[in-house]
């Protein structure tokens, strides 16, 4: 039996071929994800292992100024205690928190036993433009520390190629891959952008480094240390300390010394523990890719079951004879059903063989496009694991068998006298009554748990997603019987714009409910996730274009790159730039009130109301001006306030002060949910925190207007400044990069669909032979019959992509419906332009799919075909 499922294999290439680059792509999917992310894994440990090599504690000391959580640096009550003298005059403007690590401390932990030397940095944004002014990297990547050099001089941190380490306040250094970028040689100037002004430095140097920024495909800019402490932090403070040890000391020992000396809530431990931290933090960004790489080769194989078992099932009814002869001479059920499982066996493990070579040049491929688009991967090898190994062959091997066990299972049960005279084991009246109850049980379930997730409060995302997975199964199951219906409603059609092939090609479509509805499943899942996906995008994206239109009245928007924070400085600047007729920013700051914390945006009172629609509901937004406070719609009720209520607040500076609730308005996507004005923010803050600033400009958004804002602002690369349209395209970028992906998984279900439907129309010329002859012989011309097959195959096709259009926006709905409270505006949208896009290529894939069977047809000789059994 062995020898004969062998044999069968090989029998059949041609058939089992497509079934082979099925199983293929999904493996070269998970062999390659799996290959690609150990070996990013790998390079990037190795990498984190050679940073921290040299380092026994490493400390990272927080900036705590104002958040009123910890004592200054050595103050009573922090962990230093009794260890370090109280600094707190001059640890704090504020006199409460800490801005870092001072030197009188670094100092003290240089003195600790066992410590050989100390590294110490402060860091934070710093941008460089390049030659057209753009800024060199994405912005969270930019950063900019001090240059600490050694007693030799040199900091061991960085390795010059070219000139020195910044020695006066107007040098820096820039690394190797900046400085190629923005085409800067030592000696010449360069523009560097950071939360203040921008400003011009001369190039003193260029660098290599193994700094995370970098190699995250940002930039680092090098300042003297009093530079960086001005422009990061304050003078005399540090925010990293890196600390070797001499040889034998214990690190443990090192590092519980330096917490008694730091500030509290410094983050400190030994270079081991960073390493091993980072290595984790490695893993967890690897794991979105991993995740999205993994489903791609999901939808392969889900998709590719369905073609799996239809090759099978066409192999067994194309060999009823050859197995009702096994029977009759001898051959057990068992070892029919046995050699047709060996037959899947094989084809996995060469499917599996030949996916993982492919997987592993995908690997290859991903590696080098990281570098393409500027994303810096540390080199190391290539890394084989046997997990990829293992999984990649399990996957493909058990996905073959369990889909061929059905068919296997049938031909098990075929009788020999009524197979030895080609009676076909038809589905009985039983089979066909039990499958479509099942199935219409599992429908009316699935679509109920759906709508009830769609109203649900908390859990209704994993509610739907159940409703979803039954109510897909529900449609696997009876897809059959609904393809007679509906492929019953175009046949009116098709007669009467194609004739006779046209009704032949609508009643072959359904001779066989079971093989139309496998084959037409494949499509009927990839079109179900991406209508779900694209009817949800288009609504929230329209909900958001006209949260946009109605509650902004400003004609721009600027921001810091990377979500930085913006200098006051450039509040000022706007204000003073010409054409410029209302200014407001976005400014953090936040209290406690009564065990509450509470988060606020301060505005500038008076000009908000002219950047934004702002819908008062009592009260007046004039109060802000008296330093009182305006809250949302929602907060109010949450709370019982109203206008004329005070609310005690205590600020992080330690102050405390009854606020007055001046107004209440009606919440707003772009603005927080309470309001004060910035006098009363900075009154208990050492330096503003602003995200955004919103301008408004006499005579509406224009190129000048833009301009002005531009050299207002210094020509600054890190700064940038949208209008409304540039807001909405932010936001819509976000969504059409998911939308991109999900068309990814579309077209691998599409061309495993194509697939599918090669091979069902495949087996319906072999079975049709007879027919076909007859046909041609009464009249029907090569062209007629061609046209028929491709008419077959666009039907199915059709077919399946009806099925997935209408639960993927059933779907759809139940999505939006749950998510719609947290979304102004929300409104359903079908995008019937799109549901348009993915019916015509659902034809498309028909047409195409029907090339070679539709060829095969039209060559066969009419005479043979008659004499076929």
């Amino acid at each position: 039996m062995f020898r004969t499922a062998l044999r069968n294999v090989l029998a059949h290439k041609a058939r089992l071929l497509m079934t082979v680059l099925a199983v293929m792509l999904g493996v070269a999917f998970v062999s390659g994800t799996l290959i690609f992310t150990d070996t990013l894994g790998n390079a990037f440990r190795n990498q984190s292992a050679k940073s921290y090599k040299d380092i026994a504690v490493g400390a990272t000391v927080w900036d705590t100024r104002g958040d009123g959580d910890s004592a200054p640096d050595g103050a009573p009550g922090s962990e230093s205690g009794s260890d370090s003298e109280s600094d707190s005059a001059s640890d704090s403007a504020s006199g409460k928190g800490s801005p870092g690590a001072s030197q009188k401390t670094v100092d003290r932990i240089a003195a600790l036993d066992g410590v050989a030397s100390v590294t110490s940095r402060v860091n934070g944004f710093a941008g460089v433009g390049d030659p057209k002014g753009k800024l060199i990297g994405n912005g969270w990547s930019n950063t900019g520390s001090n240059f600490a050099p050694g007693k030799d001089g040199k900091d061991p941190a960085y390795d010059f190629t070219e000139g020195s380490g910044p020695a006066e306040a107007g040098q820096v250094a820039l690394d190797k891959d900046t400085a190629a970028r923005g085409e800067y040689k030592v000696g010449e100037k360069v523009r560097v952008a950071t939360n203040g002004p921008v400003k011009e430095y001369t190039l003193s140097g260029i660098f290599t480094t193994e700094d995370g920024a970098v190699n995250a495909g940002g930039s680092l800019v090098l300042f003297t240390e009093n530079v960086a402490q001005k422009l990061f932090l304050e003078p005399g403070y540090f925010s990293e300390l890196a600390v070797t040890a001499k040889p034998g000391a214990s690190h443990d020992k090192i590092r519980a010394e330096m917490v008694k000396l730091l500030p509290e809530g410094a983050d400190v431990e030994t270079g081991e523990q960073r390493a091993s931290a980072q290595a984790k933090d490695i893993e967890q960004g690897l794991s979105g890719l991993n995740q999205m790489l993994l489903a791609f080769a999901g939808i392969a194989l889900f998709v590719g079951v369905f073609l799996i078992s239809n090759t099978f099932t066409m192999l067994v009814a194309q060999r009823t004879k050859e197995l009702a002869l096994l029977r009759a001479v001898g051959a057990s059920r068992r070892q029919i059903k046995r050699s047709v499982l060996i037959e899947a066996a094989v084809v996995g493990v060469i499917a599996s063989a030949i996916g993982f070579v492919i997987g592993l040049c995908l690997a290859i491929g991903l590696r080098s496009a990281m570098g393409l688009l500027d994303a810096k991967v540390p080199a190391g090898p290539l890394v084989i694991s046997p997990t990829a190994i293992i999984a990649a062959f399990t996957v493909g091997v058990l996905i073959t068998v369990l889909a061929a066990w059905l068919p296997a299972r049938r031909a098990a049960k075929i009788p020999p006298v009524a197979a030895m005279s080609s009676v076909h084991a038809v589905a009985t009246t039983k089979s066909l009554v039990v499958r479509n109850s099942i199935g219409g049980v599992l429908g009316l379930i699935g679509a109920a748990v759906i709508v009830l997730g769609a109203t649900a409060d908390n859990d209704g995302g994993y509610i739907i997603a159940a409703g979803a997975f039954l109510t897909m199964i529900a449609v696997i199951v009876l897809i059959p019987l609904l393809s007679r219906p509906v492929i019953a409603l175009v046949r009116p059609l098709l007669t009467s714009a194609f004739g006779v092939s046209g009704k032949l090609a609508s009643l072959n479509a359904v001779r066989n409910p079971r093989r139309t509805g496998a084959t037409a499943s494949a499509l009927a899942i990839g079109l179900t996730l991406v209508t779900t996906l694209t009817v949800v995008a288009v609504t929230v994206g329209t909900a958001i274009d006209k949260s946009t239109s109605d509650h902004i009245r400003a004609d721009y928007r600027v921001s810091m790159a990377g979500y930085g924070d913006l200098d006051p400085s450039a509040l000022e600047a706007l204000r003073k730039a010409p054409g410029v007729s209302a200014v407001s920013p976005q400014q953090m700051t936040s209290f406690e009130s009564k065990g509450e914390y509470y988060n606020a945006t301060a505005v500038a009172a008076g000009d908000v109301e002219k950047v934004f629609n702002i819908i008062t509901v009592s009260g007046s937004m004039d109060s802000l001006s008296r330093n009182e406070i305006a809250v949302t719609e929602d907060l109010a009720k949450t709370n019982g306030w109203k206008p004329g209520d005070t609310v005690p607040a205590e600020f992080g500076d330690g102050k405390t002060q009854d606020l007055k609730i001046g107004a209440v308005f009606k919440e707003i996507d772009f603005l927080g949910r309470m309001l004060t004005s910035t006098e009363l923010a900075d009154a208990h803050t050492v330096k503003p925190y602003i995200t955004e600033i919103w301008v408004k400009m006499d005579g509406g958004a224009t190129s000048a207007h833009e301009q002005a804002l531009v050299d207002a602002l210094g020509k600054n690369p890190a700064i940038s400044i949208n209008n409304i349209e540039g807001i909405k395209n932010e936001f819509s970028g976000i969504i059409n990069t998911m939308l991109n992906i999900l068309y990814g998984l579309l077209a691998m279900a599409l061309i495993i669909a194509v697939l599918g439907v090669v091979n069902t129309l495949a087996m319906s010329v072999f079975e049709r032979q007879q027919e076909i002859g007859m046909l041609r012989a009464i009249g029907l011309d090569r062209t007629k019959v061609k046209r028929m097959i491709r008419l077959e195959a666009v039907v199915i096709s059709l077919f399946g992509a009806v099925i997935g259009v209408a639960l993927g926006t059933f779907l759809g709905w139940a999505i939006g419906r749950f998510i719609s409270e947290s979304i102004p505006n929300y409104a359903l949208v079908i995008p019937w332009d799109r549901i348009a896009l993915f019916m015509l290529l659902a034809g498309v894939v028909g047409v195409l799919a029907s090339l070679w069977p539709a060829r095969s047809a039209a060559k066969l000789n009419m005479l043979t075909a008659i004499k076929t059994e």
